[in-house]
């Protein structure tokens, strides 16, 4: 399964969740920003790749949902309720994205 994880400028959030999850063994994981100073900026073709799309806020759904209309129609997009308030890789960052992903791993 192609996992893709977003936020706003693919630095912390997103980039986290990608760190840890990009080893598991039956999912191949990138991630993205919404944001024009984002590190990688979402477009069609990673929304394309991805069975399953994690996005940090509501907002960034609503976002890739009106940027992308046609490529995000059929995409099960989860938002994870996890705000900007963590570094890269801070511990309970970690602790949230797996209690919040594991259902769906």
């Amino acid at each position: 399964m192609n996992i893709l994880f977003i936020c706003s400028r693919n630095k912390w959030r997103s980039a986290t969740a990608e760190n840890i999850y990009k080893n598991h063994p039956d999912h191949q994981v990138r991630s993205a920003g919404t944001e024009p100073s984002a590190r990688i900026k979402i477009n069609a073709k990673l929304i394309i790749w991805a069975d399953l799309i994690f996005v940090m806020e509501k907002k960034h759904k609503q976002r890739i949902v009106k940027r992308f209309p046609e490529e995000t129609c059929e995409k099960e997009i989860i938002t994870l309720d996890i705000p900007d308030d963590y570094q890269y890789m801070d511990e309970e960052l970690i602790g949230e994205l797996n209690s919040k992903v594991a259902d769906y791993l």
